[in-house]
C-alpha cells in the first residue's frame, strides 16, 4: 500500500490544528522562540476554531491567540508570503490586543504583555541573522527598555534552516520539523519529544478525510489570491506602460511644435510654454495645423 503524503505543516489551516488542538505543543514551540525567559507550564488557546470563512476570505490570517497561567497573551502565526503592509498590520493587531485587556475602572498595572511569535518561510532582511526580537527600547542606548507590553519574535524559516546557528537547540528542532517534516531519516533523528508528537499530530491529520478537504480548500483560496494579485499588477503594469506611450507622444508632439512656433515667431513667452505642457493631444494637433498658415501666436492659440 503506498505510503500516505503528508500535509505540509506551513499550510496555515495545518499549522492551526496542529498545535490550537495540543497546546502543549504550543508552549513548547514558544519555549523554543524565547529560550532566554521563563518557561511557559500550561497555556489555554483562546481562538481554536477555524470558521469557514477563514478558508476562503483574502488575506485572512489563521493565528493562534493563547494565554499562559501569568497573563500573558501570545499571539503565532504562520506566515508563507511577505504581504505589502505586514510589518504595520502585525504591530496593529498586537497593540489591539493589548488595549483590549483594560475593561472600565481598571488601573494600567493590570496589562499584562502581548507577544508576537511570527514564524515566517521567506527571508524578511538582508541581515544573516535568522531570529528577531523586538521591544519597545532607546534609539540610543538599546539597552534601556521602556516597556515589555509589546513583544514580536520574528523567525526566518529558511534562513535560520540553512544556517544550522543553532544545531542541537529545541528551536532548531522546530525549524527542522517544519521545513524537513517529508524527510523521514531525519525526522527519526530529532530527539524531541515534543516533535515526535507533532509527527504523530501530523500523520493523523493527514489521514483524516476532513483535514484533507480543509487543506485543499485553504490552498485553492491562497492559490486563487496569488494568481488574482498576480493579474492585478500585470494589469497596472500595462496601464502604466500605456500612459507612460501617451504622455511620451504628446512631450514629442509638444516639442515638435515648440520647434516649428520657434522657428517661425522667435522664443515664446512663459504663458504659452504653460500652455503647451499641459495641453491635450487635440489641441497639439489643432495648434499644429494652425502653424502652417498663422501669421501671429495669437493665431495659432486662438479659441
Amino acid at each position: 500500500m503506498p505510503k500516505l503524503p503528508l500535509l505540509d505543516p506551513k499550510l496555515d489551516v495545518i499549522f492551526k490544528r496542529l498545535f490550537a488542538e495540543a497546546p502543549d505543543l504550543l508552549a513548547d514551540l514558544i519555549n523554543a522562540v524565547r529560550s532566554d525567559e521563563p518557561p511557559i507550564v500550561e497555556l489555554q488557546v483562546l481562538n481554536p476554531q477555524i470558521a469557514p470563512e477563514e478558508l476562503t476570505g483574502k488575506f485572512i490570517v489563521l493565528d493562534i491567540l493563547a494565554r499562559d497561567l501569568t497573563g500573558q497573551l501570545f499571539n503565532i502565526e504562520m506566515q508563507t508570503r511577505n504581504h505589502a503592509g505586514w510589518p504595520s498590520r502585525s504591530l496593529y493587531y498586537l497593540a489591539r490586543n493589548l488595549g483590549r485587556q483594560l475593561q472600565g475602572g481598571e488601573g494600567y498595572h493590570q496589562v499584562q504583555p502581548v507577544i508576537g511569535i511570527h514564524l515566517m518561510d521567506f527571508d524578511l532582511f538582508g541581515e544573516a541573522q535568522a531570529c528577531w526580537a523586538f521591544e519597545l527600547r532607546d534609539r540610543q542606548r538599546p539597552e534601556v527598555r521602556l516597556d515589555r507590553s509589546l513583544q514580536l519574535h520574528l523567525i526566518e524559516l529558511p534562513k535560520a534552516d540553512r544556517l544550522h546557528s543553532q544545531a542541537g537547540s529545541a528551536l532548531a528542532d522546530w525549524v527542522a520539523y517544519l521545513k524537513h517534516w517529508q524527510e523521514d531519516n531525519l525526522m527519526q533523528s530529532i530527539e524531541s519529544p515534543a516533535v515526535q508528537k507533532a509527527r504523530e499530530r501530523l500523520q493523523a491529520l493527514s489521514a483524516d478525510d476532513e483535514a484533507q478537504r480543509l487543506a485543499f480548500v485553504r490552498e485553492r483560496a491562497l492559490r486563487d489570491e496569488v494568481t488574482e494579485k498576480a493579474e492585478a499588477e500585470a494589469k497596472g503594469r500595462a496601464e502604466g506602460r500605456a500612459e507612460g506611450e501617451a504622455i511620451g507622444q504628446a512631450k514629442g508632439q509638444a516639442n515638435t511644435l515648440r520647434r516649428q512656433l520657434q522657428i517661425k515667431f522667435g522664443e515664446l513667452p512663459d504663458a504659452l510654454e504653460q500652455r503647451l505642457q499641459t495641453a491635450s493631444e487635440a489641441e497639439l494637433t489643432a495648434w499644429a495645423e494652425r502653424v502652417l498658415f498663422a501669421e501671429g501666436l495669437e493665431q495659432v492659440f486662438s479659441g
